[in-house]
């Protein structure tokens, strides 16, 4: 979950974003204040640019890895070997990152036997000994924990994969480990820091060190972008994927939701809550979306994407997939930031270039009356599925109060920095039958749902693009973030339509994403748009782990 948009307009504005205390960032690091634990960040020196890049794998796609592993100059062990090597050096040592919280103890028992397969002649498909990453909020019956980054939840092991975990599996995919993620899905206090857990500690932008990751997919957006693995998963509720994957410089996929299953996945709104995939490069986000796509009887949103979704979502990877179509631009963002302005200008000049036309429209406006009603749908879903999720769990809270209570017993642990207002206003919620509750839902989707489809009708619209948020922000675990004016996830979000982020171009050595969203299970076409504009950009660079951002 992203907060900024409904903090912004809710009852939660009395901590106004724009009046945040921000840490300096000439210290190269955040100042952790506070009682020293294990998830305090210490000061380190980055490691030298040349670490960064100096990797046998480096940048490496899904195709170059199939390639390697099928003439024989990699295995799926070798790979994964090599992947471990990398968290090891410049993530868990120190730490520099911090954004895998775990490491799979069978990843290289999986990457043998998938060895194995391949030489018997069976490959399982694009994704066979692929090593993959996912958040820790997705279970995995193995040996493993499922968290959500919370010191209430160790020890949780899930006794079934969830529905997506089980696809990937079937896939051949090798479970790497899982990643670091903003407590609760950054669900927990109205001033948290992204990227931030108490089983984790705090996760660093690989770009810049001192700089946030987002959230709350921070690890997973951190993992991908700093060639820890050849792909991840993030969820999202409302930004959850699309702002770390911008800020961290890869492509973001945020799946309609009902695409991905979401069961066996620690919940926070079953209107909105997605998985979806975090890479590179869009061809491989692709591969990973159609692999874990599918009917789940567990999840009956699923049932609406029968007849829907594809297995191949790369069969529309087109480079000349923006000729003829017509582009709406956010126009409240097309002026903010010195920096940005001119990045989204150049890339409407690219769109237009490439043969699409673009309309400016007002979308964020309308978004200004769902602040309050989203944050309450969210607070009434998020007690009744925690609720649901921890009575099948193998962990010792049951029940959200539970955990409050747990947090509440070992404080200086588990809220050394801030609070947990927000599970406390959600236990105070009553059943998802309260009137309060139904009127929320309502309104947020007339809202969403009406808003988009009405502008895509009447300007005859395939997308709506913009910048996907702002610059990050200097990480700072006392005063919480301090959000840009940007930050295009909610229209989507509330809606539960698709929303896609490819790198837009750096802002002093920072990467800003470009969004594109549009109608439910419309994934084909802004496959086309987005890859036609990523091929045409190529504004992905790789991070360099630099202590802090350049000057002009």
């Amino acid at each position: 979950m992203n907060r900024r948009n409904f903090l912004r307009n809710s009852s939660l504005a009395g901590l106004s974003l724009s009046t945040l205390a921000v840490v300096s960032c000439n210290s190269g690091t955040a100042r952790e204040e506070g009682r020293k634990t294990a998830a305090a960040t210490p000061a380190r020196t980055a490691a030298p640019a040349t670490a960064a890049r100096e990797f046998a794998l480096h940048e490496a796609t899904v195709a170059q890895l199939q390639q390697q592993m099928e003439s024989g100059a990699q295995t799926a062990r070798s790979v994964t070997q090599l992947y471990l090597d990398r968290i090891a050096a410049i993530d868990a040592q120190g730490p520099t990152l911090r954004s895998v919280i775990e490491i799979n103890p069978d990843a290289l028992a999986i990457a043998d036997a998938m060895d194995r397969e391949r030489k018997s002649g069976k490959v399982r498909g694009p994704l066979h000994g692929i090593p993959v990453l996912i958040k820790d909020n997705i279970d995995t019956a193995d040996k493993m924990m499922t968290t959500a980054g919370s010191l209430a939840l160790e020890g949780n092991r899930a006794g079934k994969d969830a529905f997506i975990v089980a696809r990937l599996r079937e896939a051949g995919a090798v479970l790497l480990g899982k990643t670091n993620l903003s407590e609760w899905a950054n669900f927990r206090s109205s001033r948290s820091s992204s990227g931030w857990s108490s089983r984790g500690g705090q996760t660093r932008n690989p770009y810049v060190l001192n700089r946030n990751p987002c959230g709350s997919s921070s690890g997973s957006g951190v993992a991908a972008s700093a060639n820890l693995c050849a792909l991840a998963i993030g969820t999202e509720t409302d930004g959850s994927i699309i702002c770390p994957a911008s800020v961290s410089g890869i492509v973001g996929i945020k799946p309609t939701v009902g695409l991905w299953s979401r069961s066996g996945i620690i919940p926070i709104s079953h209107t909105q809550d997605t998985a979806g995939p975090m890479a590179r490069t869009l061809t491989d986000a692709a591969i990973l979306l159609g692999a874990l796509t599918g009917v789940d009887p567990a999840d009956k949103t699923t049932a609406e994407s029968n007849g829907k979704f594809h297995k191949d979502y790369t069969q529309f990877l087109d480079a000349n997939g923006l000729k003829g179509k017509r582009i709406g631009v956010e126009k409240s963002f097309l002026k903010g930031h010195e920096g940005v302005d001119p990045l989204v200008q150049k890339a409407l000049d690219l769109l237009k270039k490439q043969g699409a036309t673009v309309v400016e429209v007002e979308v964020m406006k309308e978004m200004e009356a769902i602040g309050e009603s989203e944050y309450e749908v969210l607070q009434y879903e998020f007690k009744d599925g925690l609720n649901r999720y921890l009575a099948g769990a193998n962990a010792q809270v049951k029940s959200l109060k539970d955990v409050i209570r747990f947090n509440e017993e070992h404080a200086d642990k588990a809220m050394p920095y801030f609070k947990q207002e927000i599970l406390e206003s959600s236990e105070k919620k009553g059943g998802l039958d309260r009137q309060e509750y139904r009127e929320a839902l309502a309104k947020n989707l007339r809202v969403a749902r009406g808003t988009i489809d009405r502008i895509m009708r009447q300007h005859r619209l395939d997308a709506i693009s913009g910048p996907s948020y702002g610059p990050t922000w200097c990480t700072d675990v006392v005063n919480g973030d301090h959000f840009s004016g940007y930050g295009l996830s909610t229209p989507a979000a509330v809606a539960g339509y698709p929303h896609i982020t490819v790198p837009l171009g750096q802002v002093h050595g920072l990467p800003i994403g470009f969004s594109f969203f549009g109608r439910a299970y419309s994934e084909p076409e802004l496959i086309r748009i987005a890859y036609a504009y990523e091929q045409a950009s190529k504004n992905r660079v790789a991070p360099e782990l630099l202590d802090t951002a350049r000057a002009v």
